[in-house]
């Protein structure tokens, strides 16, 4: 299982570093199943075109026990194999990446399942405060906690 809460562009993980590492699983023999997930920051919203989007947690080490639980829930609950995640943290533009999940799993409905309860767990459920910095201002969201 990889579970990582990275700041800024230090040990970088991509989504095929991700799917790679899941393919190495003991498991693998066993599912028919990989889907993964990669949010990326919006630069256009109603109202607002982003120059740069800041990503912050209050507590960091927090924050990676609060996923790690989340991903050992939808394991267990949905009977996948594996669950990845990372989540960066700092300054982002357009396009950049902020957030990846794939799962493992022996068919693609529970694997699919647990790759949406994972993001929206995530998404609600876990602190982060994200500062959109556009011509027309900040605006500061705080979510999850």
């Amino acid at each position: 299982m990889v579970v990582k809460v990275i700041e800024g562009k230090e040990d970088k993980v991509t989504m095929p570093d991700l799917l790679a590492d899941l393919k190495k699983n003991s498991k693998v023999d066993y599912c028919g199943a990989i889907f993964s997930f990669e949010g990326i920051v919006r630069g256009k919203e109603e109202n607002m075109d982003l120059e740069k989007l800041i990503l912050t947690t209050p507590d960091k080490e927090k924050t990676l026990k609060e996923i790690e639980a989340i991903v050992e829930n939808a394991k267990i609950k949905y009977n996948v194999a594996e669950i990845s995640v990372v989540h960066y943290l700092g300054e982002f533009y357009t396009g950049d990446s902020l957030f990846l999940v794939a799962v493992l799993g022996g068919h693609r409905g529970e694997s699919l399942d647990a790759l949406k309860e994972v993001i929206e767990n995530v998404k609600f459920d876990v602190e982060f405060k994200k500062e959109e910095i556009s011509k027309q201002g900040t605006k500061t969201i705080l979510a999850g906690g």
